[in-house]
């Protein structure tokens, strides 16, 4: 018969304290990682940084995309406008709709002066729409 050698138990218990300090430290830095992630993933997409209302001429309403298709609109914001109402100093509003009912409501106000209320986020995710702003109220002007 042989004899098996074994080892000092003090090494062995070292060793086992080791792997799982190494474990510990490994687990607490995922949940770290994981925390971190969560919390920058909520303020980049769902964080509503502000909301406000816009006024200005609805030029431009669709429904677009490849893989999901969103709604995008476009206004005319005016600061200047002629005798026959023609805008001469202009800057133009992008925004994406999530509503259906809203995008439908959107659609028949094409070519007219509307105020709409937006969420603006700090990011755009490509279900959502291809604008950071997101409109979630519409009136029409007279």
């Amino acid at each position: 018969m042989e004899a098996t050698l074994i080892s000092n138990p003090k090494e062995i218990s070292k060793s086992s304290v080791k792997k799982s300090r190494r474990k510990k430290i490994l687990l607490l830095f995922l949940a770290v990682l994981i925390t971190i992630s969560g919390t920058f993933i909520y303020w980049k997409y769902y964080y509503n940084y502000g909301d406000g209302n816009r006024t200005g001429l609805l030029q431009k309403f669709s429904h677009k995309g490849n893989f999901s298709k969103t709604y995008e609109g476009e206004m005319i914001l005016s600061s200047i406008a002629s005798s026959s109402n023609i805008a001469f100093a202009f800057e133009k509003f992008s925004f994406s709709v999530t509503s259906d009912s809203l995008a439908k409501q959107l659609d028949t106000l094409q070519g007219k002066m509307v105020i709409v209320h937006y969420q603006q986020k700090n990011g755009a995710l490509s279900w959502r729409g291809d604008s950071e702003y997101l409109v979630d109220g519409v009136k029409c002007l007279p």
